[in-house]
């Protein structure tokens, strides 16, 4: 087993496919292609299933995988402090739920890292693939909610993926709303308070299941409803219709300005945001990085730190 077969294979899972994978490493796919074969015939299990559709780790790879970052990582510290070579490309990926304070997280890593190339990537997106993507290893980490709602779901869901949920925080339940709207000059705010405004929500897609909702009290009726993709349309709507969103209450005046904020919402539950990560895989020095400007960025609002 050498090296190169071991950076052969992280490229593949990176890319999630090995002719781009071939692309990207200036070979060609065959090679590529007899490199893993070679690989797998030493260790002696099967590391990826190959499918019409792409490939993906099987329970084996994932477990290597873990091992395989480790070794690389080791061996280019060793270069970098007796060879003189500069540091490797960093690599990391986060999917999250639509959270400013994952994104100053992020903004924040990025900043503090020291390497002259990397490559990162932030996908805000539904909660059905962030799931998937860490599932499937596109992601290192993913950031999403729970509360007593849909905790039972989500928890199946992940430990039949091998996926495990760590809590980050605990909020207590906003509303995100303009400064315009009558609704900001309150103290908190009741359910009955919201009947007559716009809902905003974020549209989980085919699997638009009250469990996967991005909000607390998704299956609570509203006369007036309006689902959307992305964070500057939802925050767009409660400027120009008086719309209003549930969230955690931390609010991002460098992302989102001055003009949205929250409310508490007076209703019995909680909020639990934290991140989620394959039970197999040690965590790369990047995404641990990430997770600790995290709970930098949160730790000055108003929440509970858990762990």
């Amino acid at each position: 087993m050498t090296l190169q077969q071991l950076k052969y294979f992280i490229e593949i899972v990176n890319c999630g496919s090995i002719n781009k994978a071939a692309e990207g490493l200036f070979i060609s796919q065959p090679s590529l292609s007899n490199a893993v074969k070679d690989l797998e015939n030493e260790v002696g299990v099967e590391l990826f299933i190959r499918t019409p559709k792409g490939i993906t780790l099987t329970i084996d790879g994932v477990e290597f995988l873990g091992y395989a970052r480790q070794v690389i990582e080791q061996a280019s510290l060793l270069e970098q402090r007796y060879l003189s070579k500069k540091p490797t490309r960093r690599l990391c990926s986060i999917s999250t739920q639509h959270y400013a304070f994952a994104v100053n997280a992020f903004v924040n890593m990025v900043k503090k890292t020291n390497a002259d190339e990397y490559e990162f990537t932030l996908r805000e997106t539904r909660t059905h693939e962030i799931i998937e993507d860490v599932k499937t290893l596109r992601s290192e980490l993913g950031i999403l909610y729970m509360n007593p709602f849909n905790r039972r779901v989500l928890e199946k869901l992940l430990r039949e993926n091998g996926l495990t949920f760590h809590p980050l925080f605990t909020a207590k339940p906003h509303i995100f709303v303009s400064t315009l709207n009558p609704l900001a000059k309150q103290e908190y705010v009741t359910p009955e308070d919201l009947e007559e405004y716009p809902c905003l929500s974020f549209d989980q897609g085919e699997n638009n299941s009250f469990y996967f909702s991005e909000e607390i009290l998704s299956t609570a009726y509203s006369k007036k409803t309006i689902r959307v993709s992305d964070r500057a349309t939802i925050f767009n709507l409660m400027i120009g219709l008086n719309g209003y969103t549930i969230s955690t209450g931390i609010v991002s005046a460098d992302l989102n300005g001055d003009n949205i904020i929250a409310v508490p919402l007076r209703i019995e539950d909680t909020i639990v945001v934290g991140w989620i990560a394959h039970h197999s895989i040690q965590l790369t020095k990047q995404a641990m990085m990430y997770l600790e400007e995290l709970k930098q960025v949160v730790s000055e609002y108003d929440v509970l730190m858990d762990g």
